[in-house]
């Protein structure tokens, strides 16, 4: 029996808007593949909470779904079937849910005049001449990544509602927001991936842009050096000159985000230094800024 989405997230049904979100963010921090490589329970629990946060976080799916259960993906033909019904007098066909999304997964039918074979292949196999089958918009499926798989461009196995499991590619340079269109085929087999890019605990991200911060000791900004900063793709040199100002910033061309559909263009790293002053200097240090100070002072006289 398919899993339960509420139960998926570990909230109740008539949970808000919010703790559907927060609960799912949660979750995807602790399954995501990232954080358990290799495994693919991990992988598979990741998937199944991406699918129920898509579904739970759409009001209008999320009404469906509280409806209909597991056949929520198929609403829109069960009410126009049951619309059909009505206008030809057979007022005995409705649904109805148990509460609890248990035994058939919360859907019961009562088909009066219909009978269970006969209204299903109206639904699914189209039969009859006088009406074809809608058209409906392509689903849309959540999904999350880390911001190196958004530089590097990544890849995800998709479940679609006919049982096929697709692998799909997500370009390089995508942002929190973006819907990546994915061309399964046949029919209504198009759908989108609507992407989350999951906060770096380093870097920042502006549209293109990163920024970061490094700490870079305090003689160094006096005397100038050259200190190494993380990028995403590894350690590159910056050259800190003479009476750097604690705080300034210096821009880093190319080590940005990709542009999305742009190949070779990358946006800029923005690094900010941060001033490391030293915690327990010992006694000859300590007298040596003494020295530095009384220096200054007679500067300033």
């Amino acid at each position: 029996m398919p899993a339960n989405y509420y139960e998926l997230l570990g909230v109740a049904r008539d949970a808000s808007d919010k703790d559907i979100r927060q609960a799912y963010r949660k979750l995807a921090r602790q399954y995501h593949p990232d954080v358990n490589p290799g495994d693919p329970t991990a992988e598979e629990k990741f998937k199944q909470i991406n699918e129920a946060h898509g579904v739970l976080s759409d009001p209008d799916k999320r009404g469906k779904y509280d409806r209909y259960g597991d056949r929520w993906m198929h609403a829109d033909e069960i009410e126009q079937a049951e619309a059909q019904a009505h206008s030809r007098g057979r007022s005995g066909y409705h649904f109805y849910t148990d509460g609890d999304f248990g035994g058939n997964n919360g859907v019961s039918f009562d088909f009066g005049g219909f009978g269970t074979d006969d209204i299903f292949d109206r639904l699914f196999n189209n039969l009859g001449s006088e009406r074809t089958a809608p058209r409906h918009a392509p689903a849309e499926y959540q999904v999350d990544i880390t911001l190196a798989e958004a530089a590097e461009g990544a890849t995800r196995t998709v479940s679609l509602p006919d049982g096929r499991r697709l692998e799909v590619k997500i370009p390089a340079g995508v942002d929190t927001g973006s819907r990546v269109h994915i061309p399964a085929g046949g029919g209504d087999g198009d759908f989108y991936l609507a992407v989350t890019v999951i906060d770096h605990p380093r870097f920042e991200r502006k549209g293109k842009d990163l920024y970061s911060e490094v700490e870079v000791p305090v003689d160094d900004l006096v005397l100038g050096a050259e200190v190494t900063v993380p990028t995403l793709t590894g350690r590159v040199a910056l050259t800190v000159p003479p009476g750097t100002q604690n705080g300034r910033r210096f821009r880093m061309g190319g080590q940005g985000m990709p542009e999305l559909n742009k190949p070779g263009s990358r946006g800029s790293l923005y690094t900010t230094v941060k001033a490391v002053l030293p915690s327990n200097p010992g006694q000859d240090e300590q007298e040596l800024y003494r020295k530095l100070r009384d220096l200054r002072t007679e500067q300033r006289v």
